[in-house]
């Protein structure tokens, strides 16, 4: 191909590129124009449908805010009517407190008026009443505080005597009535419960086959007296009583194992340091064994349960103590009976009734070796040992330390006192007997207008001669009661103790 081809055929090409390219531009003008044209048409529907909506928006809000003012309206003319009404009432309110108030202070002038009358009585009757103690006490020839004092006195003598005879009625009718129902309930319980208790004593007295022992007994610049005396705790006294020996301590339980031991030496014969020792251990553990025994002989004759077995064996040791000769262990049990009998009687719980009266006395098992009472001796020993806070009250309220507050606590205290009162029961020392005699006549004649008393019946009963110029018949039972409180207050006895007041007027003259 030549030069001329060449470019032939580049011209053309140029040319057929230049057509393309005016044909693609107005093609796409055209195309261009086309869619301005749509655009714009879409434009202006938007806009007329724009102004449609707004147009409707605008009239929904008219009609809207139409409607809300219209119920603004009703409910601002529902709250005037309510508020007329309100008004209305208030108004009415106001006029009937100015007409009460009209209406009080008529009132408050009539009172005042009254009042005014009434200071004018007052002072009137005030001097009406000088004017007639003046009277009187002219007449009279004393003066008001003479005459109030006599007043006051006549009223007191009154009163008193008003009161005796009250109490006098009321004891009458008590007495008759707890008296009856009482002996029965007593008797019925002694009843099922008798038994020959006779009052045993530790024996404190060894007697001798000869008066030769006596030497044996004390040994060699006395080795076996101080051996048993140490070994045992109690003294040995050999004096000039012939055949005996006389043994003396405070704890009854070592009293027993000396007495024991020191039989044994005489029966066995040979008395020296080291056969005294063997004797002492195997009589104590004699003694021990039979403590048991005892204690558990007591739960079973009463059919109690579910005792510490250190209770046991502290029951076991009231078979060698004493009070005023009665055997503390028989006395626990037959108050036991007692109370269990008396609860039954009154619906009481017979159970808690007897176990209280087995361990009432508990504390004299070891009173020579703890200091205080009996009573609070026992009242630890049943807590120590997880007894009931039923069973510890009983034992504390038995001798009147405490206010019994249940019915077993006051049977375990009268069945107590009537085991203690039983005739031949217990015994006294001549001269605690003596003692307590007197101190009975001592209180009774420390009350004024006492004569005389005298304490009879082995000092279960005083009776008291009073001046009858100075004690009238109420003034003699209010002071029996006074003389009952203190020696129940200031005396230890046992049983109960009868006060009787005696008031005699004799008249005496002579025809001459």
């Amino acid at each position: 191909m030549n030069a001329t081809e060449i470019l032939i055929t580049i011209v053309a090409a140029v040319i057929a590129f230049g057509v393309g390219y005016i044909v693609r531009k107005k093609i796409a003008e055209g195309k261009i124009r086309s869619a301005e044209l749509r655009a714009q048409e879409i434009v202006s529907s938007s806009e007329k449908e724009a102004d449609a909506r707004k147009r409707e928006t605008i009239l929904e809000a008219k009609e809207e805010v139409h409607s809300m003012r219209q119920d603004a309206e009703r409910d601002i003319k529902s709250r005037r009517a309510e508020l007329n009404q309100q008004e209305k009432r208030l108004v009415q309110k106001e006029e009937n407190l100015d007409r009460k108030m009209e209406s009080l202070e008529k009132k408050e002038e009539k009172l005042q008026r009254k009042d005014e009358e009434i200071e004018r009585i007052r002072r009137k009757t005030q001097e009406a009443h000088d004017q007639q103690i003046q009277e009187l006490e002219r007449i009279s020839g004393l003066n008001f505080e003479e005459a109030r004092e006599m007043l006051l006195q006549n009223v007191e003598n009154e009163i008193r005597h008003e009161t005796a005879m009250i109490i006098r009625e009321v004891e009458n009718q008590a007495r008759i009535d707890g008296d009856k129902k009482a002996r029965e309930i007593i008797t019925q319980a002694i009843q099922r419960c008798a038994a020959d208790h006779v009052a045993e004593t530790t024996v404190s007295v060894v007697n001798l086959p000869n008066d030769e022992m006596k030497g044996r007994i004390i040994g060699r610049e006395g080795r076996n007296i101080r051996a048993l005396e140490t070994m045992t705790g109690i003294d040995l006294i050999i004096d000039d009583t012939p055949e005996a020996v006389v043994l003396s301590g405070f704890d009854p339980v070592r009293r027993e194992i000396a007495r024991l031991t020191l039989e044994k030496l005489i029966s066995d014969g040979r008395i020296h340091p080291g056969r005294i020792e063997e004797m002492y251990e195997k009589s104590k553990k004699e003694i021990e064994q039979t403590i048991r025994e005892e204690g558990e002989k007591a739960t079973f004759e009463t059919g109690i349960n579910g005792v510490h077995p250190e209770l046991v064996r502290l029951l076991g040791r009231l078979k060698y103590r004493t009070s005023y000769g009665q055997n503390v262990l028989k006395h626990s049990i037959e108050v036991a009976h007692l109370a269990s009998n008396m609860a039954l009687e009154l619906g009481a719980d017979p159970v808690l009734a007897k176990r209280a009266g087995l361990l009432h006395d508990i504390g004299k098992a070891v009173d020579h070796e703890v200091e205080g009472s009996h009573v609070a001796i026992g009242m630890d020993l049943a807590r120590k040992y997880k007894e009931s806070a039923d069973v510890i009250h009983c034992i504390g309220a038995h001798h009147g330390d405490m206010e019994p507050e249940t019915i077993e606590a006051v049977l375990v205290q009268a069945a107590d006192s009537i085991s203690a009162a039983r005739p031949g029961a217990r015994r006294e020392t001549l001269e605690t007997y003596i003692k307590r005699l007197k101190k009975l006549e001592e209180i009774a004649e420390s009350f004024d207008g006492v004569e005389k008393s005298f304490a009879i019946q082995a000092g279960r009963e005083i009776r008291i001669m009073v001046k009858p110029d100075k004690i009238d018949d109420p003034g003699s039972i209010l002071m029996s009661r006074g003389i009952v409180k203190r020696i129940e207050s200031e005396m230890e006895y046992p049983g109960q103790i009868k006060v009787v007041v005696i008031r005699e007027t004799r008249a005496v003259d002579y025809a001459k």
